[in-house]
């Protein structure tokens, strides 16, 4: 009856060690499955997708380099180490590299494309701008490209530097310079602006034999043909102030200048602008209410004429002369 209870223990002994050692090893593998991953197959799969599938596994991704390809497209991975099957650790690092295409490309068409487009397509194959030309074109807006090279369909390295020649636009139109001697300063100016052209530099000469304060000379001369925008240089009949007595030595020349805008409800822009010896500077510019008077200090180191606008539209003039 003893060896039977006896042998019975024995057996129950025996489960129990084997339960136990069996439960210890199942416990093991699940914490090593808890803490280890199989590293996928990133080969062939675009860079971003392989970045998210090691991040949901827990990996650490790291780029050793990149490399020109003929078979596995731009931002696509050529390499992995660990190899795909491999069993780690979470928290490893997974190292690849990146496909930069082949290193050969046909060169794009970017003919008639913006500046801004064909930039673009430039940093997209991995190439840069080179010498940039432009010239007028009929047909095209400004900053099209006329031309490239090399041409389009052409096999180039990478890196390589392309040549544009771009349009300006169309070229500005060509006219008969119209005749401004007899015309006062006012009027020439607006026949100026009329026609698209510029002030350029403003002088004053005095002759008696002619009324005062008109055009006697300009450049362009009149019928000779320019174009928009071209600058327009007056000679005015003006008498020369007489210079004044009593300044402070070492006190720069001025004037005063003053204007009150009319009354009314809404504000004005205000532009007055100073041209000197061919330069033309803004010495206010600035929304002004209705009814208030500004008042400025006009140097008078040089000869100058003093222009204002309201709202863009020339209101007033007025000349100085040096003293």
């Amino acid at each position: 009856m003893i060896a039977k209870i006896a042998k019975i223990g024995g057996v129950a002994v025996a489960f129990v060690v084997v339960a136990g050692i069996s439960a210890y090893l199942t416990l093991t593998l699940i914490i090593k499955s808890e803490d280890t991953v199989i590293v996928p197959d990133l080969e062939g799969k675009d860079v971003v997708y392989a970045l998210e599938l090691l991040t949901e596994l827990e990996l650490n991704t790291k780029v050793k380099g990149s490399e020109y390809t003929t078979d596995i497209p731009k931002n696509y991975v050529v390499f992995q180490e660990p190899q795909p099957g491999s069993e780690i650790k979470k928290g490893r690092d997974v190292k690849i590299i990146i496909s930069k295409g082949p290193k050969t490309v046909s060169m794009p068409n970017l003919i008639a494309l913006s500046m801004q487009q064909a930039n673009i397509i430039l940093e997209e194959n991995d190439m840069c701008q080179g010498e940039l030309s432009r010239t007028y074109h009929a047909e095209l807006e400004k900053d099209g490209i006329i031309a490239q090279g090399p041409a389009a369909g052409t096999v180039i390295d990478r890196g390589a530097c392309i040549d544009l020649l771009v349009s300006k636009g169309a070229r500005p139109g060509a006219f008969k310079m119209p005749d401004l001697a007899g015309l006062t300063l006012e009027d020439a100016l607006q026949s100026i602006e009329k026609v698209s052209l510029t002030i350029g530099q403003l002088r004053s000469a005095y002759q008696k034999s002619k009324p005062r304060n008109i055009i006697v000379e300009q450049e362009p001369v009149s019928g000779q043909r320019v174009i928009i925008g071209s600058p327009v240089s007056l000679l005015i009949n003006r008498q020369p102030q007489k210079k004044r007595s009593g300044q402070l030595y070492g006190q720069a020349a001025g004037s005063l200048f003053s204007y009150r805008l009319d009354y009314g409800f809404l504000n004005r822009r205000i532009r007055v602008s100073l041209n000197s010896a061919g330069f033309t500077n803004d010495l206010f510019d600035d929304f002004v209410k209705a009814g208030e008077e500004i008042w400025l200090l006009i140097p008078r180191d040089k000869e100058a004429t003093l222009f204002l606008y309201e709202n863009d539209r020339l209101v007033k003039t007025q000349s100085y002369d040096a003293y």
